[in-house]
């Protein structure tokens, strides 16, 4: 059944910088039904005098947790960030923010907060007239996670192409997905996922960038590979793979059965370490082509044809559809791709 009570206006003010134009929004909430009329009075006021400019020094601070670097950011002064942080520990009855070696840790509340927070804002700033994203300009913090083995011949590629147009962006990357991804995609802890990997929900956008070749690795000193192997001698070597221990590894999807995965000796945590083993012992692992021949030299491996209907990988770009209607996120969603694309 739907509710019948009618709306009101919320009007909020959204600062550009400080010492400058602040623009009046009008929001749409719900009005709280209430038998006690004065009770409704009273909440009245607690929502009218919400300051978005608040939110936007919530925002800031939660990306660099350091008070001086999110005034830098905003144009404003640091005592003027300062008692902003206490006026939102006052609005949210928290402390947000505790301190922590020489910055500042944000609290479980925040980290609860700030999804919503930085959202809610992006929608609102993008509706403004001359919101335009400006990369050479710009000195926002981009959150990407290139996933292993990818990260060794992604990140620079991404690092030195930013660096060569934005270069007062700021590029934050780490290399592995874990059980938390698709919350910290939702809200905007992590902006982009280059991974193998693809997300199914609705709520997620995935767009495949490339397909890899996989290949059988041995060492050119193994007794007895010297050449291809046929599909049903894979399973009788023993195998160096990424920890199947690991959150999404990469060589899970050859190993779903427990008598695969009795072909395995050795797990470790990257491939990089995979292909060092393999290199020093009579173990296998099957890994990307390009990376198998970019080491097969400086560590004397064979890279062979991979005899299984699984002989390649698609990489996907992915993000929450939410942080898509961003600019900045667009912009760097056209960036990710050109640089990726094969």
């Amino acid at each position: 059944m739907h509710d019948k009570s009618y709306s009101r206006g919320l009007f909020l003010c959204i600062p550009i910088r400080e010492r400058e134009l602040s623009v009046t929004v009008e929001l749409s909430m719900p009005e709280v039904q209430t038998d006690h009329p004065e009770t409704a009075e009273l909440s009245k006021p607690q929502l009218r005098m919400v300051d978005l400019n608040l939110l936007t020094v919530f925002d800031a601070v939660m990306q660099e947790q350091n008070i001086t670097r999110a005034a830098h950011v905003l144009g404003m002064s640091q005592p003027a960030v300062s008692n902003a942080v206490a006026r939102l520990k006052v609005m949210f009855n928290d402390e947000l923010f505790v301190r922590y070696g020489r910055g500042i840790q944000p609290t479980a509340r925040a980290f609860q907060l700030f999804g919503s927070v930085r959202q809610a804002l992006q929608l609102v700033q993008n509706e403004l007239p001359g919101s335009g994203f400006e990369p050479a300009s710009s000195e926002r913090v981009f959150h990407l996670c290139v996933c292993s083995p990818l990260d060794s011949i992604l990140t620079s590629q991404i690092y030195n192409h930013i660096e060569q147009i934005a270069p007062n962006i700021h590029v934050m990357f780490k290399s592995s997905l874990n059980q938390n991804t698709e919350h910290q995609l939702r809200y905007q802890e992590t902006e982009f996922v280059i991974s193998y990997e693809d997300f199914h929900r609705p709520e997620f956008t995935s767009v495949p960038l490339f397909k890899d070749e996989m290949v059988l690795v041995a060492s050119k000193n193994h007794p007895t590979i010297k050449g291809p192997l046929l599909k049903h001698d894979v399973y009788n070597e023993q195998h160096a793979a990424v920890s199947l221990d690991r959150f999404a590894s990469f060589s899970q999807p050859w190993y779903d059965t427990v008598d695969k995965q009795a072909s395995i000796a050795y797990q470790g945590m990257a491939m990089m370490s995979v292909l060092s083993v393999v290199s020093q012992t009579h173990l296998v692992a099957i890994a990307p082509r390009w990376l198998a021949e970019e080491f097969a030299d400086s560590l004397e491996l064979q890279v062979l044809p991979l005899p299984l209907k699984q002989n390649s990988r698609t990489c996907y770009l992915s993000w929450h559809e939410a942080a898509g209607r961003d600019k900045g996120h667009q912009w760097m969603e056209e960036q990710l791709v050109s640089i990726c694309k094969r």
